[in-house]
């Protein structure tokens, strides 16, 4: 499972891998990066003496939350909505990231490590005993089932009503049954085995217990039903799903004041997004000695919340990727700075649909992909474009955050920058690689050096590339890009339009119609999760493969990652797609935060900031 993030801000859900605090936050002299390692700044100690208050946190631009039942429709599975407001309130069974690393960390997950027995076909969950819903009553066993028959209840009505959901995979659909023994045992069972790694970091994590107790009735005053009959179930879910429509009464309807997390809400705002959230005197995890208030500040522009950073007025914030040249003045204001790759890729999507001028039979040539590859300067990019705020990545799991499943090719370019190279590849593959001028394919043919089934002779290679205009580091990526191909003959044409026409155009499974206007498309990438398989995004007929990619290996190997009980196939998954090039892999950009110089806390509190997770709860104010 993963959170799509093709999204301006490359947001969403991830996580990522071991890596110790003294190399996440360490810094060059000037505070700026020097290579492309990822980081950029750094992350002081915890110290002070912590002080009550109230946090103000930087709501980006479309970072409002739409939804506040956590189980949350495809439309709401955004950041904003899950990371930054949901999980305030309510904790999944698992917690990540461990700062910018993608581990779990134990001590925030509400459960212990899961068990599997029966041939990887049985799962038993035990919940820690220190969590309490706010109005007192002990977290159970049974507000882990609640949410499962939730979410079956959802799916039944449409598989859009939750977000992370991959038809006959995981939950709910690999759930044949499932039972709570006793008040901190559940127990799952599945149709078919499972990768244990998988089904633990991409589909328990998923779960967030929810009070059954207080929610499991189908109207404001009615009595507490049994939602494991299926007619509550959707009777159950159908109201709460309507009160969580009801945006307007988040702050008043009691449903939503019966919480596990740290925070639970005393204000929002449902024309700006804005809200307020008080502390959880019984919330059961860490938490610093003071816990803040959190106020949640929107902004309608990066302009706008960078210059609340300048004037001193938002105790946390960011730093918008071009504003990094001013970095003097963002610490001269009080700030500390941070920035690090999320968890994830970008990618340029590569469209295999794509009929005009043969573009479908050219982009299926693997020599193609590599050459296209070989033509993108990832390191050039980040130090001219991101201010050397980025990392790389050659696949579908980065360089950087670092991760246990990363193959070797994700950390050393297999396809480094060479315009030779690229020639080379066309040339000895039929092409006229004319520098300057458009090639054409002079040898068609599926023999050796010749251009590859379905290409004609005077096929041009040519074809145009879709982006949306904002963050304008897309567009400078791809003027580069564009150039350096022209020197090989590769004719491409830049089209760049608003982000909802590109998402709108380019996207194969949705918009059938538009399959032969764009041959590239650019608008963002992927959040990871821990467990990085590509389900769903590379496999065939995945609802997010949007440029309709299909290769059986590929699918073989993906099918391993969520099946087998090797721990390490995704490392064999990814390595496969990084060496295949399904997309044109690009490089991550920082997401860099801000915080004032009296927010204190343990370091990993603010490096998981970077990774688009808020831990208000962990921090202070020293004055």
């Amino acid at each position: 499972m993963s959170i799509a993030r093709r999204a301006a801000t490359l947001a969403v859900c991830a996580v990522v891998a071991i890596m110790g605090l003294a190399a996440c936050s360490k810094a060059s002299p000037s505070g700026s990066v020097t290579s492309t390692s990822g980081a950029f700044g750094a992350v002081p100690p915890a110290s002070g003496t912590p002080h009550a208050g109230t946090i103000t946190w930087a709501e980006s631009p479309g970072g409002a939350p739409t939804w506040i039942f956590p189980v949350t429709p495809s439309a709401d599975t955004t950041g904003g909505t899950l990371l930054d407001f949901q999980e305030e309130s309510w904790r999944p069974l698992y917690w990540y990231p461990n700062g910018v690393a993608p581990t779990m960390v134990p001590s925030m997950s509400l459960a212990y490590p899961a068990t599997y027995s029966n041939g990887d076909k049985t799962v038993t969950v035990r919940l820690k005993t220190s969590y309490r819903w706010s109005d007192g009553q002990p977290l159970s066993s049974k507000d882990a089932l609640f949410y499962i028959d939730m979410v079956r209840a959802a799916v039944k009505e449409s598989g859009s009503n939750w977000g992370y959901y991959t038809p006959g995979f995981g939950i709910p659909d690999q759930v044949a049954s499932a039972s709570t023994p006793n008040a901190t045992t559940l127990v799952i069972h599945l149709n078919k085995p499972v990768n244990p790694a998988w089904f633990t970091d991409d589909e328990l994590w998923a779960i967030s217990p929810m009070p059954a107790h207080a929610w499991a009735k189908d109207s404001p005053t009615g009595p507490i039903l049994d939602f494991t009959n299926p007619a509550n179930a959707k009777k159950i879910y159908d109201f709460l799903a309507k009160a969580s429509a009801s945006t307007g009464t988040y702050a008043t309807n009691p449903l939503w004041q019966v919480v596990d997390g740290p925070y639970h809400l005393t204000s929002f705002n449902n024309t700006t997004g804005g809200y307020t959230m008080a502390p959880n005197p019984r919330y059961g995890g860490p938490h610093s000695a003071v816990v803040p208030a959190l106020k949640a500040i929107p902004y309608t522009s990066d302009i706008a919340e960078f210059n609340a950073v300048l004037s001193h007025g938002i105790d946390i914030g960011y730093m918008p990727l071009n504003d990094v040249p001013q970095l003097g003045a963002v610490k001269a204001a009080g700030y500390h700075v941070f920035g690090y790759p999320a968890f994830g890729f970008a990618d340029a999507i590569y469209n295999f649909a794509d009929k005009t001028g043969d573009f479908n039979n050219i982009i299926n040539q693997l020599y193609i992909r590599q050459a296209l590859a070989h033509l993108e300067d990832e390191a050039g990019y980040i130090k001219a474009f991101f201010h050397g705020a980025g990392g790389l990545a050659y696949g579908p799991i980065p360089s950087v955050p670092a991760s246990p499943y990363a193959p070797k090719n994700a950390v050393i370019n297999p396809y480094p920058y060479s315009v030779a190279a690229a020639a080379s590849l066309l040339r000895s593959h039929g092409w006229t690689a004319a520098p300057g001028g458009t090639s054409t394919c002079a040898k068609p043919g599926t023999g050796a050096g010749e251009c590859g089934a379905g290409i004609p002779a005077g096929t041009k290679l040519a074809f145009n590339v879709l982006y949306a205009s904002d963050p304008v580091i897309f567009g400078e990526q791809l003027t580069a890009w564009a150039s350096d191909a022209k020197k090989v003959g590769i004719d491409i044409t830049l089209q760049s339009g608003t982000f909802n026409h590109v998402i709108t155009v380019a996207n194969d499974p949705g918009s059938p119609k538009s399959i032969n206007q764009w041959a590239v498309a650019v608008y963002g990438g992927y959040g990871d999760a821990l467990y990085p398989t590509t389900i769903g995004i590379f496999s065939t007929g995945g609802s997010l493969n949007n440029g309709f990619y299909s290769n059986p290996q590929a699918d073989r190997l993906i099918n391993a990652s969520v099946t087998s009980n090797n721990p390490a196939a995704v490392k064999t998954e990814a390595s496969y797609l990084t060496a295949q090039q399904p997309g044109l892999f690009q490089p991550n950009f920082d997401f860099i935060a801000v915080w004032k110089k009296n927010v204190s806390g343990p370091p990993i509190a603010f490096e998981a900031m970077t990774q688009y997770f808020l831990n208000p709860e962990l921090m202070y104010l020293t004055s």
